[in-house]
This record gives structure tokens, sequence and C-alpha cells, in this order.
């Protein structure tokens, strides 16, 4: 896993986008996000069991896998959303992007590859891509029947319930009062950079 700014610079967007301005793994966890390590499935297993996760399933998302419907299926993964449930992914193999947006509404890049599984928070807006290898395959977790419904963002959905929740209970780990460069993170110190510039289901209809 490798977490960083985006550059916000125009480009294919499965190119890296890497601003050079890397986010270490304590801001994300201020964001609410979740990120293990498993080189093997017991571990999968085992944090399943810890956070109820009952059931799944798998997807690969690639041309050979998915057909003439791969590109729009990439482009529609990275329309920026949300879910009203967790999203859980474990990644089997290839690689793959996440991005989430910050409380300031910024773009975090995480960079994902083979055993690597992470967690994201209900609420959360984010958008999924593969690389420019064009091919990643991954384990899905949930609880009960998976709510994948993608909501994408729009002025209703920023009322979202979820929404409200996830951006109350993030909110509160950043002091908002201080310009960029000097918020100070209340769990952990001073946050490790800022980017380059503040921009104020089941099946395979979501990664």
């Amino acid at each position: 896993m490798k977490a960083y700014w985006f550059d916000n610079q125009p480009g294919d967007q499965r190119d890296d986008h890497d601003s050079g301005k890397l986010v270490d793994s304590d801001y994300l966890r201020d964001l609410g996000i979740l990120y293990y390590r498993c080189p093997s499935i017991d571990e999968v297993d085992a944090i399943a069991k810890e956070r109820s996760y009952k059931n799944r399933d798998e997807i690969t998302v690639s041309p050979e896998k998915m057909g003439d419907v791969y590109e729009d299926k990439v482009k529609m993964f990275f329309n920026e959303h949300l879910h009203e449930d967790e999203e859980i992914r474990y990644i089997l193999d290839g690689n793959g992007f996440f991005d989430v947006r910050n409380e300031r509404d910024d773009w975090v890049r995480i960079r994902l590859e083979k055993d690597d599984l992470i967690v994201l928070p209900a609420g959360i807006y984010h958008r999924f891509t593969t690389d420019t290898k064009n091919y990643i395959k991954a384990m899905r977790l949930f609880k009960e029947d998976p709510q994948w419904t993608p909501l994408n963002r729009r002025p209703e959905v920023d009322e979202n319930p979820y929404r409200q929740s996830y951006f109350q209970a993030s909110s509160v780990m950043l002091d908002l009062s201080c310009p960029p460069q000097h918020v100070l993170r209340r769990s952990a110190g001073y946050m490790k950079g800022w980017p380059p510039g503040h921009a104020t289901c089941t099946g395979i209809d979501n990664f």
C-alpha cells in the first residue's frame, strides 16, 4: 500500500497521479480508513471474524474478464460516490487505486497491491480505478446482504444520514479552523504533507 496526495493533473485516471507527497497510515485512520497487510487467508479470516464479515465473493476487473464493457465499467467505478455500508476489499492479484476525499475535499490516492486489505467507512466519498496494467482481482467481504449501491455525489447525497454521520465522526480528528499548512491532527500530532492545491449490489456494478 502507498498513499499520497493526488496531483490533480490532467491524464488518464489509471496513471499514478503521484504528487510526491505521502500520506501516512495514521492520517488514513483519522479518515476512518483501516488498512491491513494479509499474506495469508487465515489473517483475512481473523479480521472477518473480528468485524463480523459473514459473507464474501470475488471480482476480477480486466478486459479479458469483462470484455467490451470493461472501459465503461472502469469509468463508472471512477464516478465519485459513497455507500451506506463499509466497503471491504482484499486484493488477491493485480493493482488498483482507491481515491478518497478528506474533510477539505482533497483527494488522497491509495495504491493497493496483492495481500492488501482495506476498509472504507460508510459515508466516505471515494472512487476506484485499475492502474495502467488494467487488471485486479479482489475479494469483497460484507456482513449481511451488501449495500453497495453507489450514491453518486450530488447535493442531496451530501445530506444522506450516512454521509452526515461519517463527516461528523471524521471532522473531530482535524482542527478545521487552522489553515491547511498548520492543521493539527488531534489524535497523532502533525499530518505529513498537504496536497499541492486545494479544491474547494453485488455483481460488477461496484468494485
